[in-house]
This record gives structure tokens, sequence and C-alpha cells, in this order.
């Protein structure tokens, strides 16, 4: 009998003893067990027994029986903790501990596969019976439930059952979406939807009915040309604001069959708007057509790309063959083929892991080759076209009443739709008519999120994607499909066609091609590209040569000899690549045109994409950089803030070049975002700064929304969290710990995590500090039985280390910034924030001039003001909540204390004070 093995504390347990981690790692290298998620377990017992890379990698490469593959491969698409009572919970099965779970978990998951009603029983056991070739542990015990099911399954004649994309329900194109009205909707109708949904064993509060009413000044019809309806709304946590605009936005939706779009900038919000939709549409049909997720073409799986994967996968043995009938099954059961925070668990991919003896990383969907890389789809010449999951996105997006998306999409949609004019094929249209009703939840991030959508970078890595797309692979190890592949056919019979592709062909020769990172490092640059970079590397060694391990910056001015003669150099060879990239797509525009007559619906769609794909590379990216580098070696522009960089991970230089943002980047926000809508909510609950001599000042939200740039006013509203802060929450400053000493701040998070006994948030503003805390306080945690979690050391995506830390009461975790802004894990699980420093803004060239232009150490502060209302937000979620913060760090000024609610005072005192404090105020919440 294959013996189980769980964690348990420090070390695990295995057959009802508990085995020190050294020898649990031992064992484990010996023979298979009965495991939960083996990659997670082994690196965690690595850790704790300080194992050398080889004794870790032996327990790896044992086959042992992981019932996280079989719950992936018997519930594809199900989302569930990876933990043996995570996996439990999931699947209703009782267990009183990990060891128990484990065996429970393996006997249900078999009893389904051996139910006759189990759904594509016939797929199911195609797919297993190729990973029985392939020599999955699972596999004799699947086939035998599978049999028991169905025992006259003809398993001879089986193939791989990998070929879903011959399997996947095509979609149906119902035609364009007719214009929508602009009836305006009542109070009423309004908290009519509201009441709805919240049902009859919930009321809304007065704060949430008001919050919803104002929200309908964005949905009022539009009245001149000039300006639109615009609401900047601050709603305190535990208002209910999300309903509080989904019940309007429905409403609106609904009465004038048009969308609203509501964009946020982290999945975790994107996950809760789907999840809280549900009280809108109960009915999960109804809901699946009226409410669609929207992303990006890169988030969703690729079945070209997919079937073209899975060869290079079967060669990799047992492994990559398990990888790859994984994802199949997935892709067969998916609601929308999302890979990237949709229902593909991510934690499936850390069961693969990989990597040298120094880190330990996993594929990736991008890194597998699975998703659309950087618009290389070929539309309708795809042999899967009818099948794809990014069409059928895109056309449920069309036809859905309200459209879930995120800034960045929302963002990079209106600015191409701003360059280059609104699309007129269903194949290039964000939205019907445009993005005319918006709704930005967490808004406090549209800042962030306009300075990465309209910056501009011409780097070696850039540069060297631009020649893939348009080349191809230029060795026979390389996938993809270059330009000629999608645009031959199409041009081969326009004048000129044929001569504008070769042309931009070799044209882009002048781009960095395969191994130009070594090559430029080496001083042995090719092409004016690679010269350039190469000098760019020199300049910034020679003024930040330290080697940190992380990105080095300098900055332009004054250029080094022979940097100025390289620009012009580049400069001329990119106008020489954008010029044929300009008529090719004129040409292809023309086409439309002169064929209107000829062609179908699809191919004009396909035309009208790669036209436009030519134009967002050739005007805005190629025109883009070669204005850079005129503004290098001419005159700066005051807007404009550029360096240059080189960019370090791993000890090894990745990237180099030269990068442009705009000093504030809502001006572009505002004019080709909020001005073309007719109406835009911009909400958060930390919407605004409140400087100590200001506590109610507007001025920096309208800043740092956008709402500055515009030429007429807009609405403002803010309202007051109903939560009894001062009751449930208090915030520690702890002034006898030196900040700057790893051994005192880790004792500190280890005796006050230890006083709550777990449920414990670490926040660190740097991953060097967080990795030196978590070393030293892992083994005296698990000893006490508080499972440690922690972001940049587990072998696990952020997402799943979360869900994880949710699902136990006395679990701590420890994260950075990723955690501190998109973290929601109401309830006892979490009690108590420790804060490393003080979150300053990173001292780089870029926040120098925002430094500069936006008011100097005052800018400073509100940026730390934000951090820290963000930080203090993720602690009280709900009513029942209660907790404390504390921060490590005597620098938390008094000017800092309106970051957090009105009513609670910062009490500084010494560190064995506030342990005490943590501890008694944890034990009897509100006293």
């Amino acid at each position: 009998m294959i013996p189980a093995m769980a964690a348990l504390g420090h070390g695990a347990a295995s057959n009802g003893r508990v085995i020190q981690p050294a020898a649990a790692l031992k064992a484990l290298a010996e023979r298979p067990h009965l495991v939960c998620h083996a990659g997670f377990l082994i690196e965690r017992l690595g850790q704790a027994a300080d194992a050398r890379r080889a004794e870790v990698r032996a327990a790896l490469e044992q086959k042992h029986f992981d019932i996280a593959e079989l719950f992936a491969f018997v519930c594809p698409a199900r989302q569930a903790v990876p933990t043996p009572r995570g996996l439990a919970r999931a699947l209703m099965v009782d267990a009183d501990d990990d060891e128990t779970a484990i065996t429970a978990v393996r006997a249900e998951l078999l009893r389904r596969l051996s139910d006759p009603r189990y759904p594509l029983l016939r797929e199911t056991a195609e797919t297993a019976t190729f990973l029985a070739r392939a020599n999955w542990p699972w596999a004799k015990d699947v086939m035998s439930a599978l049999l028991k099911a169905h025992p006259k399954l003809d398993v001879g004649t089986f193939a791989t059952g990998l070929n879903v994309w011959d399997r996947v329900d095509e979609w149906e194109d119902e035609g364009p979406r007719p214009p929508g009205r602009q009836d305006e909707v009542s109070r009423d109708e309004a908290l009519t939807v509201l009441r709805d949904a919240l049902g009859s064993f919930a009321e809304a509060r007065e704060q949430q009915r008001a919050y919803a009413e104002t929200s309908l000044h964005a949905f009022a019809a539009r009245q001149s040309a000039a300006f639109n309806n615009i609401l900047i709304s601050e709603a305190g946590t535990g208002l209910g604001k999300t309903l509080g605009y989904l019940a309007p936005a429905w409403a609106w939706a609904k009465k004038n069959a048009s969308p609203v779009w509501l964009s946020t900038y982290t999945k975790n919000l994107q996950r809760q708007l789907d999840q809280e939709s549900a009280r809108l549409f109960p009915d999960p049909e109804e809901r699946r057509e009226k409410i669609v997720i929207r992303k990006g073409r890169e988030n969703y799986l690729c079945l070209l790309n997919m079937q073209e994967a899975f060869g290079r996968l079967q060669a990799g043995g047992t492994r990559g063959a398990l990888l790859a009938a994984l994802i199949a099954r997935w892709a067969r059961h998916t609601r929308d083929g999302d890979l990237i925070g949709g229902d593909f668990p991510s934690w499936i991919l850390s069961l693969f892991p990989e990597g040298g003896d120094d880190h330990v990383r996993h594929p990736s969907p991008q890194g597998l080759g699975l998703t659309d890389r950087r618009g290389e789809c070929i539309y309708v010449a795809c042999p899967h076209y009818k099948r794809c999951f990014i069409e059928k996105n895109l056309r449920a997006a069309r036809k859905a009443s309200l459209v879930i998306a995120n800034h960045a999409l929302v963002m990079h949609a209106a600015a191409v739709d701003y360059a280059l004019g609104q699309a007129t094929t269903s194949e290039e249209e964000t939205a019907p008519g445009g993005l005319k009703r918006i709704v930005f939840d967490e808004g406090h991030h549209l800042f962030d999120a306009a300075d990465s959508a309209f910056s501009s970078h011409l780097t070696a890595m850039e540069t060297a994607e631009l020649r893939r797309w348009l080349r191809g692979p230029e060795n026979d190890r390389r996938r993809g499909r270059g330009l000629a592949e999608r645009v031959g056919d199409l041009v081969s019979d326009a004048d000129g066609g044929e001569q504008a592709l070769d042309e931009v062909l070799r044209a882009a020769h002048a781009l960095p091609s395969s191994g130009f990172m070594r090559r430029i490092q080496d001083g042995r640059p090719e092409g004016p590209a690679e010269t350039f970079f190469a000098l760019v590397r020199q300049q910034v060694l020679a003024r930040d040569g330290a080697e940190t391990g992380h990105t080095l910056e300098a900055d332009c001015q004054p250029l080094i000899e022979g940097l100025a003669e390289a620009s012009g150099q580049l400069a001329a060879a990119l106008i020489d690549l954008k010029r044929p990239m300009q008529r090719l797509a004129t040409i292809l525009a023309n086409k439309l045109d002169d064929e209107a007559a000829e062609l179908a619906s699809a191919e004009r769609g396909r035309i009208e994409a790669l036209s436009r794909s030519l134009r967002r590379r050739g005007e805005l990216m190629v025109g883009g950089w070669v204005t850079m580098l005129n503004r290098l070696i001419g005159d700066k522009d005051p807007l404009m803030i550029e360096w240059f960089d080189v960019e370090q991970a791993f000890s090894r230089e990745m990237d180099v070049g030269l990068h442009s943002h705009w000093v504030d980047p809502t001006e572009p926000l505002a004019l080709a975002v909020l001005r073309p809508a007719d109406g835009v909510i911009v909400t958060s609950a930390t919407l605004k700064d409140r400087p100590p001599e200001l506590p109610d000042d507007w001025q920096n939200a309208e800043m740092r929304t956008g709402a500055v740039h515009l030429p007429y006013p807009v609405k403002r509203e803010s309202f007051a969290s109903p939560f009894d802060y001062p009751k449930m929450a208090r915030i520690l400053v702890v002034n006898d710990v030196n900040r700057e000493n790893m051994d005192q701040i880790a004792a500190a998070y280890r005796e006050l995590f230890l006083a709550v006994h777990g449920g414990a948030l670490g926040l660190f503003t740097a991953i060097s500090r967080l990795r030196a805390v978590h070393r030293r306080i892992a083994k005296p945690l698990s000893e006490k039985g508080l499972p440690l979690y922690a972001q940049h050391v587990d072998p696990m995506d952020t997402g799943t280390l979360v869900d994880l830390f949710r699902a136990e009461r006395d679990a701590c975790l420890l994260g950075t910034d990723a955690v501190r802004d998109g973290v929601d894990v109401p309830g006892d699980s979490l009690r108590l924030i420790v804060m490393d420093r003080v979150p300053w803004p990173t001292p780089t060239i870029l926040e120098r001039a925002r430094k500069d232009a936006f008011g100097g150490n005052a800018y400073m502060d509100m940026v730390v003001r934000l951090r820290l209302r963000q930080a203090f937000g993720r602690l009280i979620r709900s009513q029942q909540d209660h907790g404390c913060f504390v921060m490590l760090d005597a620098r938390l000024a008094s000017r800092f204390a309106t970051a957090f609610p009105p009513g609670l005072a910062i009490e500084r005192m010494g560190l064995v004070d506030a342990i005490e404090a943590v501890r008694d105020f944890c034990k009897t919440p509100g006293k």
C-alpha cells in the first residue's frame, strides 16, 4: 500500500507519525507517496531541513501519487485551494486532518470517475489511456474507475484525446448590435434593482442607497458635445460600493440595450465583480449572456498555438504529457478559455517545477506558447477560427450588457481608437460605438494604469520582438508566424503590395536578432539598433555601475561619445521601416473599399485587424521611437521624462534601453479616455489624500484621476464607511526596533505573529527584506503550529497563496505590493497586519521628476498616505472584523495620521508593550 504524507508543522505526518523535515524529504526520495501538491510540499520540507538542492530534486523526481494532479484531471476548470483539506472542502468531503483528507479526496475523485453520469466519459478515457502510455502514476486507477462506469469502452481504438481544437463548440455570428438608446434611469428604477439584488434577507444601507442614486449622474443623457457626465466618488470600505454601482449600471444597460464597461485594476476585483454579479442574475445561463469578462488577447488560450505546443510537451516525457493532458481537460470544460485569472487553476502550473540549483521556476501560459503572442493571430485564415476562444469572447462582449474589463485594456483600446480612429469591423471594434459608459473601480490606481498605458519603451527586447513579429522565427527552434505568412496572400495581387512587404522585411534587419544581449554585453553589436543599445549600456554602467541585481538607471544627458551619432543612425533605420509599414497598411485598408462587394465579413475583419496592427506598430510604436530618438539628440519635451536603464534579474542582464513616460500620465488619460465617453464613474475607498491641513481636499484626487485636465467641472461625492473603527481596530507604532537590523525586524514579526496565534499578514517594502525575515521565522512559527506562506519564496502564484492564507484561521502570509493592494480576507483569518517600513516611493529617475512636478515633499507624503490607506484597508472588511495594524518604523510621522480612519489614534510604544496590546485586543475585540 502506498503511504500517505502531509505537511505538519515544521515537518510532515505519515501513517500517524510525525516526521522531521530531513527524514520526510529522504522518504519522499526513496519511494512514491500519496501526497497533495508534491512540489509545494517538497520545496517547503527542503527549506525547513536546509537541504541541498540535489536532495530536493531527488524527492521531486520520484513518481508520487499527487491528489492535486488527480483533482485537476477529474474536476477540470474547478477552482479549489490546493491543500488536502482545501480539496476536501471543494468536494464536500469531511476530514479531521490533512493525512485523512488525502485518502478521502483520492477515494471521492475515483468514485466520481466510476459514475456512469460522469461528463464526456469517453474523451476522459482517451486522455487517461494516453497518460497510461506516458506512465502517469494515476492512470491505472483512473482507467479502472472509468471501466466501472462503462465496461465496454474499447480502449484499443483510443488516440491521445488531446485534440481539443476539434471538439470545442463553434461560435455563431449573430450580426452587428443595433445602436442603443439614451433613456435616463430613474431613482426608483435603480433602487429597485438594488433591492432585488440584495434579496429579502438584506436591506440596502442608507449610505449604499445614496451611493447608488449619486451614481446615476454618469448615466444621464449627454447634453452637449463639449462636456460629459463624470463622477468621482469615494466610498468607504463596507458601504456596499460594488452593488451600489452595479444596480444603476444594469438598470441603464437593460433599459437602453447598450453596454456598460466595468473596469478594475486587479484580477482579484475582477473575480469579485463576477461573483457579485450573480446577485443580479441568479440564472447562470442568463448571467453568461448578460455579463462577460473581457481581457487582452494574451490572456486567452490560442488553439493553434496549443496544437503546436502539445507536440513539444509530449516530447518531454511523463511530466510534459501530463501537463498537456491537464490543459486539454481544462480547455474542454472552460467557460471562456481565460488562462490568466479565469477558471484555469493557476496552481496547476506550479505542479511542474523547473530550473537550476539557485531558484525554482514554473512554466507560464506565455512561456509554453499557449496564448496569442503579440499579434501573430491570422484570424479567419486559422483552421480553428470558428472555435477560437478569443473570437468567442469578443462576440460575447459585443452582445453583453455589462463587460468586466481591466484598466490596461480599456486605456489601450481607447488610446488606439483615439489615435487611429474607430474600427469599422467587429474583429477590431472594442465596443459598438466605442467605450461610452465606463465605471473605473479601484480608481486610485488610474494614475499608475495610465502611466503604464501611455509610456513608450525603446529597448533591445521590444525591438527584437518587433523583428520577430515582422520576420517570424529565423531559426528552426523558434515557433511563430511572420508578416509574410499573415498578409502575403492579401497583398500578392495588390499594386505595390509585394514590394512594400519586401521593403518591410529588409528594413527589419536593422533590429536586434537572436542572441542580441550576449553580443551587446560582449561589445560585438550587429546593426544600428544593437550599436545604440551597446552604447546605452555603456552609459548606464559608467554612471550607475552598482552590482545590485536590480535595474540600473542613468539620466540621458549628457550623452557619452558616439551615442548621439548612433541615435541618428537608428532613427534613420526606423524611418526606413516605418514608411513601408504605413504603405502596406494603406494597401490593406484600400482593399476593404476596392473589394467591398466581394469580401465576406470574417475576411473584412481579418484585413482591418492586420491593417490596424501595422498602423499601431508603424505609426504609434516605431513612430514613437523615432520621436524619442529625436528628443534625445534635440530639444527635450517638458511634458515627458526619459532615461536609460539596464534591467537585471537572477544576476543576469535581461534588457537595455530608453524609456519615455509622461510626467503626468493623466493628461492623455483625460484626452483619450475620459472626454470621448458619455459618462464615467471613478470610484474607490481611497481616492482622497486627506493631508493634515486639508482632510477633505479633492485636489489630489482630481489630479490622480485626470479630472483636473478636463475643461469643465466634474461631480464629486464622498461616502463614509459604516464601520466603527475605534472599536474595531488599533494602530501601533513600535519605536524601539532598528528597522535596518533584520534580526530585530524578524524577531518583532515572530513575536507579534505568535501573540495572535496566526491570522497575520506581514507587508514589506522590499523583496530582500521579506526573504530575510522568512528565513528567520519559518521554523519557530511552524513549531508552534502556524503555517507561514510567503510571496517570492513559496513555489506558488500570489493568488493561490492568498487563497491558502484565507482558508486557514491560523496561517501567516508575507507579501509586498501585490498583496498590499489586492487582498480581500474578511473574517478571522486576518486579524493582524505588520508593516516593516514606511512605504516611501522607490527613488527612481521617474519619481524624482514627479516629485519636482507635483510639489516636492508634499507629493512624497501623498504617495505614502495612499499606500498606508490601502494597507490598512486590508484589515477591516466586514462588521465582524477586528484587528491591529502595527508599523515597525518609528519614522511614521504624525502628518501621516490622516491616512487612517477618523477617530483612530496612532499609539507609540516599545515592542514588548505592542506584543501585549496585540494579544489583548485580538482576544477581546473592541475593548
